[in-house]
């Protein structure tokens, strides 16, 4: 074993062990030298369990550009017998390429032994060492230590250690810098029978953190920032002859203005250049050239991003590249040290007409340039030659939802006959861009042939027609489903009632923890915006004083915004049923105040009642509620809000008479 690594002693097993193993000790050492990054990962275990015999199929896995792992032993101990596996058995090393699927060419090999003849009872010992570090990178690297909170009992020993010169910078959480042991190289981290830890339920995602060590060998998140600049401006340079230069005269001869010639640059790069992740040998972090991608006319978001510069610099556009992370995993990336390897994609911002856009050259070609981001990013990172820090984008309440469903079920034939039912369905943003990638390629014919096939039978008797469109202009995918409906009208005798089509709201659930957990930490929200519409066209045998509705509602609590509002009109009842993240996160307080309050929230259903023997006034409506074909639902103003309601009803009625 490496000269840097002290092995744990082995703890015993005790008499009543239980679970699926024992882990006797469990050595994982991070080493920094001028080669990078080392890891050296071993264990001892003892097999209690036949679901933990698949723990005998060793699987290593390494970058070969960083260098090659070296197994040190994998040995197998039954009773007094010591087996020596290396000498029966051999690795393959395979080239498997698993994301192939996925479009992803990481180049990463895999080794892979089977440990012949293991047994319950057994100890099994493996101990290798792996190169981890990036060669893009060398000693500027970044990375971190974790023990997972619910390990098996046993024995768990974490290091990280450095040659001189190379001392890292670190930062942990308070349960690993309660045990950290520091010495003149290296510092330890022991844990006997580690108790299990749960991150505060619903908080917001950097709560998770716990038993971390962080290291980074860069000053700052600046200094990322100027490491990565001049690989984007070397691959963003064209050669004189470049025929990414007749494509900038092009566009720039095209079109007039700056944003529509940014729009075509951007839409030449996620049509013409395929998506694939390149990430053999150093392209893990290292853009292609740009003038590499349109030859080949495929590439990562590394290769894209880079083309994409070079078009803008051609048309005068100023654009920068900036390093994203789109799992969610940035929240509190500005308490954590720089680490290049929390980013998981980068994309271009540009400065148009004193306005900043962004463009994602590997959405799908009909994602424009937008003042918002596609995807929630809470810190992005700027790249400079100059250096530039962690920015943080600010986060507001949705102006328009992010899914929106008509329903407009025309009964007026009467209660025993199919009604006409025509739903329509408007999706922005990721899931928005998701619906237009699957349904794109497919043909009117296909479609309706697909939903027949699908979706008769249950709610929908017939299915008349399908339409689907993308609608660029307001970044919607809308897709319109026409037929007829058995209606599921409740009896009583002449009366009837009805649960209207997307009207229900379920209560929240109490914001509570576990007395073990922080009591104090914030709550955290998903930030979402649906809404669904719905309009019933009456029987016209019925009068609409014979027909009423449950109560309207403008809540809010925990953050969120709760709105539902019926109206009695023309021979329709209109309903609209609103859901809107106000806040991010609210703090403990304010969620056991709330938690009080769910005793009041309705979470009836959507219903509406007919009864020819009475009467009911038409009253005051919380706000006026148009039918599903009275409004423009792609518009920015839609009435799913009680604010919103008689923006879009003026809007529409001013277009409608040419003001």
């Amino acid at each position: 074993m490496p000269a840097w690594v002290e092995p744990t002693d082995l703890m015993p097993v005790p008499a009543q062990a239980s679970g699926m193993i024992f882990v006797r000790r469990q050595d994982v050492v991070i080493h920094l030298d001028p080669r990078g990054q080392q890891q050296y990962s071993a264990f001892r275990i003892k097999i209690l369990h036949s679901n933990a015999l698949q723990m005998g199929n060793v699987a290593l896995a390494w970058n070969p550009a960083a260098g090659t792992p070296t197994v040190h032993t994998i040995t197998v101990y039954r009773g007094a017998e010591v087996i020596d596996v290396l000498k029966a058995a051999a690795f393959e090393v395979l080239r498997r390429e698993d994301q192939l699927e996925a479009a992803r060419l990481d180049g990463v090999l895999t080794a892979v032994l089977r440990v012949p003849d293991l047994r319950v009872g057994d100890e099994l010992e493996v101990a290798y060492t792996t190169p981890i570090g990036d060669p893009t990178l060398g000693t500027h690297d970044a990375g971190a230590l974790f023990l997972l909170g619910t390990p098996a009992p046993g024995r768990f020993h974490l290091r990280l250690s450095w040659e001189r010169g190379l001392e890292p910078k670190e930062k942990m959480t308070p349960d690993m810098a309660a045990v950290a042991v520091r010495k003149e190289q290296a510092i330890d981290f022991r844990f006997d029978n580690p108790p299990p830890l749960s991150a505060p339920k619903d908080a917001p995602p950097r709560f998770q953190m716990q038993r971390l060590v962080e290291y980074s060998g860069l000053a700052d998140w600046q200094a990322v920032s100027r490491q990565f600049a001049p690989m984007y401006a070397t691959s963003a340079k064209l050669n004189a002859r470049s025929p990414v230069k007749a494509e900038a005269a092009r566009i720039a001869a095209a079109s007039s203005t700056p944003l529509a010639r940014a729009s075509a640059a951007l839409r030449l790069v996620q049509q013409d250049v395929r998506y694939i992740y390149v990430g053999l040998g150093a392209g893990n972090l290292t853009p292609a050239s740009a003038d590499d991608t349109w030859q080949r006319r495929y590439g990562d978001c590394k290769a894209k991003t880079a083309l994409l510069l070079a078009l803008l610099k051609e048309l005068g556009i100023p654009a920068e590249a900036v390093l994203v992370n789109t799992s969610g995993g940035d929240d509190g990336m500005d308490e954590r040290l720089p680490n290049p390897r929390l980013f998981d994609h980068v994309l271009v911002r540009a400065t148009i007409e004193g306005k900043t856009w962004w463009l994602d050259g590997t959405l799908p070609p009909v994602a424009i340039p937008t003042a918002i981001p596609v995807f929630h990013y809470r810190w992005v990172l700027p790249l400079s030659s100059e250096g530039r820090g962690l920015e943080r984008v600010i986060w507001q309440p949705a102006v328009r939802p992010d899914e929106i469903e008509l329903y407009d079920v025309d009964a007026r034939a009467g209660f025993d006959i199919p009604a006409k039912v025509t739903t329509t369905s408007i999706l922005r943003g990721v899931k928005g861009l998701q619906q237009q990638v699957q349904l794109s390629p497919a043909t009117p014919e296909q479609l309706l042939a697909a939903f027949r096939q699908n979706v008769i039978g249950s709610t929908w008797q017939s299915i008349d027609a399908v339409k689907w469109r993308y609608d660029e202009k307001t970044q919607a995918s809308i897709l319109t489903v026409s037929g007829t409906w058995n209606v599921d009208w409740e009896k009583d005798g002449a009366a009837r009632s009805l649960a209207l089509p997307g009207g229900g709201f379920n209560p929240p659930d109490k914001r509570v923890r576990a007395p073990e957990q922080d009591q104090k930490a914030p709550y955290y929200n998903d930030p979402r915006y649906s809404c669904m519409v719905t309009t019933l066209r009456l029987p016209t045998v019925t009068k609409l004083d014979n027909w009423s509705t449950k109560t309207s509602y403008d809540a809010r609590i925990f953050g969120e915004n709760y709105y539902r509002v019926f109206e009695r009109r023309a021979g329709t009842i209109r309903m609209i049923r609103g859901f809107r993240t106000e806040r991010l996160e609210i703090d403990a307080a304010t969620a056991a105040k709330d938690n009080d309050r769910i005793a009041a929230f309705d979470n009836s259903k959507a219903y509406t009642f007919y009864d020819p023997t009475s009467g009911v006034p038409l009253g005051k409506v919380l706000a006026p509620v148009p039918a599903t074909d009275e409004v423009d639902w792609t518009a920015d103003n839609v009435p799913c809000l009680a604010s919103g309601a008689a923006t879009a009803i003026a809007a529409t009625e001013a277009s409608a008479s040419g003001l």
